[in-house]
């Protein structure tokens, strides 16, 4: 067996007994807030100096910076412009005497979005704002617009499974790799559980569907309500070459599908109690993701029953998996096959357009879920993931 470390973060239940009801301070990250940008005591956040961002409950949003010798200050937020089906260009903002600029836009729908300062043509996080996000790339801000109650990828008071990071050693890429494990409320080791295997794409890490994805939290509120089968979800770094690599299409899918077989589902089966027969096993990814769903996936029948392809498509599928396309009896094989984009994806040269009509000049059954109000983004695939993904998963099971 591969040695590794595992680290556990435990959500314990949350309890709806009498509290007292205190005021919101602005990204006070007492509790895991579903509105941590309201601000209702007018607090700078820890180590700031203005309020930013500000939201108000009618999805008003105003960014603030104190930065006296800037020459240009832009908001550069194309999730935003997205939901306000607006041109995707900078919003400017105005400086005032104190040398402090400030922007408000909106309403903005709610939702999760990402955005930048941009300071004299510089790309930046905005220094007030205390949620950030983390992957293969630069760093990024995130805004929470909240609406009226938590939302369906926010933390709820039901019971909460339990997030395990992996470091193990793989053979396969000669160095230390991570991976991320949900195990749902009530896991027990005297039942066997299915599995889904959760991919990022270029630009996101191992951590990046727990923690700007809000997987684990849907997967908890989805299985409270009944609507999803308690299944183990493996995230693991499908990252495999430099994503400026000249060869990075030409390396990464063998090296994923080596590393999928050897490293990252030996791990799963070793250390937790799932059944280890395709039926119970699924794949699905976003972007990079998805077309490692599909270009590995898709060629390991023996492994997988169920697929997600998210805001991906690869429209050389009829060369690159013809046996898949071309299999008479692969409506039997596979379980649940997703096929999704964003709202604003939906154009018609969209790879996953076309994949939908791929699928359907080959008589492949699928689920095609155009929404989410948003584009290449998270906005679309938290959406996907909860309303088609893993509602339709395992449904054998239940």
């Amino acid at each position: 067996m591969t040695s590794h470390a595992r680290v556990a973060i435990a959500f314990a239940a949350l309890s709806m007994g009498s509290m007292p009801s205190l005021a919101s301070a602005q990204q006070a990250h007492v509790n895991l807030d579903w509105n941590p940008h309201r601000n209702t005591q007018q607090l700078v956040p820890f180590m700031a100096n203005v309020i930013s961002p500000d939201v108000t409950d009618e999805g008003m949003v105003t960014f603030r910076l104190k930065a006296p010798r800037a020459q240009e200050v832009l908001l550069s937020a194309g999730t935003i412009n997205a939901a306000l089906n607006g041109e995707v260009k900078p919003w400017p903002f105005t400086k005032g005497d104190d040398g402090i600029w400030t922007l408000t836009i909106g309403p903005i729908p709610p939702n999760i979005y990402v955005y930048k300062f941009v300071i004299d043509g510089a790309a930046v996080t905005d220094p007030g704002n205390t949620l950030t996000g983390f992957g293969d790339q630069p760093g990024y801000s995130n805004l929470v617009v909240h609406g009226k109650g938590p939302a369906y990828y926010d933390a709820r008071p039901v019971p909460h499974g339990t997030l395990t990071r992996h470091v193990y050693h793989s053979t396969v890429l000669n160095g230390e790799r991570e991976m991320y494990v949900y195990t749902p409320p009530g896991y027990d080791r005297a039942k066997t559980y299915p599995v889904l295997y959760l991919l990022g794409g270029s630009g996101e890490l191992a951590s990046g569907w727990w923690l700007d994805g809000r997987a684990t939290f849907i997967a908890d509120n989805l299985i409270a309500e009944g609507k999803a089968v308690p299944m183990i979800i493996a995230m693991p770094n499908n990252q495999v070459v430099h994503r400026n690599d000249p060869k990075h299409t030409a390396l990464t899918f063998d090296l994923f599908a080596r590393e999928l077989r050897t490293q990252i589902i030996p791990l799963v089966e070793g250390q937790y109690r799932v059944r280890n027969d395709r039926r119970a096993r699924a794949i699905a990814g976003l972007s990079m993701g998805g077309r490692h769903t599909q270009l590995v996936g898709f060629k390991a029948l023996d492994l997988f029953a169920s697929f997600g392809v998210l805001s991906a498509g690869d429209p050389a599928s009829e060369t690159s998996t013809p046996e898949f396309l071309n299999d008479r009896d692969i409506n039997t094989k596979v379980d649940y096959l997703l096929v999704g984009l964003g709202t604003h994806e939906n154009q018609p040269a969209n790879r996953s357009v076309v994949f939908h009509q791929i699928l359907e000049k080959h008589g492949v059954k699928h689920d095609y879920v155009i929404g989410g109000n948003g584009a290449h983004d998270w906005a679309t695939w938290r959406y996907l993931l909860h309303a088609s993904l893993l509602p339709n998963l395992f449904k054998a099971a239940r």
